[in-house]
């Protein structure tokens, strides 16, 4: 802690004051019984292509809601419930499901890919998607979760950089702190699995006979210690063929740009297998380890804002980091918008304690060890003699998570000071508690619900999910936000039409396919070969 006391003891709380915070929410659209939905996504959410807040993830079912940046997380917190109000009163006789393992999802085929028109632009993202459904199975896109994105204080930057004692170009610091930032992210991120993972139990349709899970009834599968098989290598992970794996260094952005840039450039036989374009259909974007650069999977990316038409590394490349997106998440099934205040409190504390803490450089053994922290975690994290490796040697995740909480506590004292009260080392005491009484988290009570109720995975989740919509139907929507979201849908659907006008046809077959679409928007029935895919 000495390296980060130093830096505290030269920063004032007017110096955090003004960063910027996001979310962006995952959730599936499903039936009243628990299955996911087979219609179209909602005319009156808009076109998923052009919308600023609602639009879809892998499939047409997962809805992804996106805040603008915000002052701070009740800000952030309250766009997101406003928005979610707003899609709950659209979804007829649908829910959203609110935890991250899916719901009854039946088949891979079962799970439509998401469609987004008949544009150039609209078929790439719909063909990027059928890649991903060749190389890793569709059931994995349709996992959930909730993206915490930070850009921390411009203020901050001239006052960090005087404390570390450092010159220079002041845009290459900012660079190369968030990419220490990005290090200790992946370095700790454990701690964000056992606090907040919320997934320990799955539909035996997800996990089936892949993975050596308990039963705790016929259709629900469980690990008993587990914090969040979303997380796990069940979950969100580029599984290569061949045991080849991506390995992107984040030593600096240069670096980071350079190898990530290397994956979406290098061809991989087994993709080359699947092929481009089969059949008159494009299968996949390319044959290459990663199809374009959000396919590397990830705890925290560095972004930067799109121009239209732009790369993620060309942005990064010509503008630098903008924010970090932390993406451990997992969807809170007690918060009815799957996150609550006190866990963004604590992620504003973590983030910053990643900030102004050294980190050690990246390589690929290294980047092993923290992904097989990340997995001892996911899968047994409450198991109280559990050990992680740090820095070589084996350590109790109770003894280290506690000393974590030690070294942030002057950081939440810092970010008080700034707001002139006691939220932050509140939400750092009431994380300490559930490391210090394991049930307490959330994916302990997930599992003492389904225990003391008799329910499986989907009864209980269930009925959470009916709560949380009940909660923002009942949450009171001014005519004035109410036409707000209309016209964001109404215009969202008008440049979707321009772009479709203005498209060059590159993806002339698919894009013959997408027009049958046309017929589905009343019925919402996905009937076209374009989602049926």
């Amino acid at each position: 802690m000495s390296d980060t006391a130093d830096t505290l003891r030269q920063l004032t709380p007017e110096t955090l004051r003004g960063a910027k915070l996001g979310l962006e929410k995952e959730g599936l659209r499903v039936t009243r019984d628990g299955s996911i939905s087979q219609l179209r996504h909602p005319l009156a959410l808009g076109a998923a292509l052009t919308h600023p807040s609602i639009t879809t993830d892998f499939s047409e079912a997962l809805l992804e809601l996106i805040t603008p940046p915000s002052d701070g997380a009740p800000e952030a917190l309250a766009a997101l419930a406003e928005t979610e109000s707003f899609v709950h009163r659209q979804l007829g006789d649908e829910l959203i499901w609110s935890a991250s393992m899916p719901c009854r999802l039946g088949t891979d085929a079962e799970i439509p890919i998401a469609c987004y028109g008949r544009s150039d632009a609209g078929m790439r993202k719909h063909i990027y998607r059928r890649g991903l459904s060749h190389r890793y199975g569709r059931m994995m896109q349709a996992i959930a979760g909730v993206h915490f994105n930070v850009s921390f204080a411009e203020s901050l930057w001239p006052a960090l950089q005087a404390a570390k004692g450092e010159a220079g170009d002041l845009r290459t610091f900012v660079d190369e702190r968030y990419m220490s930032t990005l290090r200790n992210v992946q370095r700790y991120d454990w701690l964000q699995l056992y606090l907040f993972g919320a997934s320990p139990a799955s539909h035996i349709d997800f996990s089936g006979a892949r993975h050596k899970l308990s039963r705790l009834d016929r259709e629900t599968a469980f690990a008993p210690a587990a914090t969040s098989l979303r997380m796990s290598d069940m979950g969100y992970t580029n599984r290569m063929p061949a045991g080849r794996a991506v390995f992107i260094d984040s030593n600096s952005l240069s670096a980071y740009a350079a190898s990530l840039g290397r994956a979406v450039q290098t061809p991989h036989a087994p993709y080359e297998a699947i092929g481009v374009r089969v059949g008159g259909e494009h299968h996949q974007l390319n044959t290459h380890l990663l199809q374009i650069e959000n396919e590397y999977y990830t705890s925290v990316r560095p972004k930067q804002v799109l121009h239209e038409g732009e790369s993620p590394l060309t942005a990064l490349t010509q503008r630098g980091i903008r924010y970090l997106e932390l993406r451990s998440l997992d969807l809170n099934p007690f918060a009815p918008s799957g996150v609550s205040l006190e866990q963004l409190r604590f992620l504003e504390v973590f983030i910053h304690y990643c900030l102004l803490s050294e980190s050690p450089t990246h390589d690929p053994q290294r980047a092993r060890r923290y992904r097989d922290n990340l997995n001892r975690t996911a899968y047994a994290g409450r198991d109280t003699g559990l050990t992680l490796d740090r820095d070589g040697a084996q350590v109790r995740l109770y003894d280290w998570a506690l000393t974590l909480f030690d070294d942030m506590q002057p950081v939440a004292e810092l970010l008080d000071g700034a707001q002139q009260g006691d939220e932050y080392r509140s939400a750092l005491a009431a994380q300490r508690r559930r490391v210090e009484q394991p049930a307490l988290t959330p994916s302990a009570r997930l599992l003492a619900r389904m225990e003391e109720t008799a329910s499986s995975y989907t009864e209980t989740v269930l009925e959470l999910s009916q709560q949380h919509q009940a909660d923002h139907l009942s949450r009171t929507l001014t005519p004035a936000r109410e036409e707000y979201y209309a016209a964001l849908s109404r215009q969202s659907l008008r440049q979707q039409a321009r772009m479709e006008r203005e498209s060059r046809g590159v993806f002339l077959r698919q894009r013959e396919d997408a027009m049958r679409v046309a017929h589905c928007d009343r019925s919402r029935t996905l009937q076209c070969a374009c989602c049926r895919d």
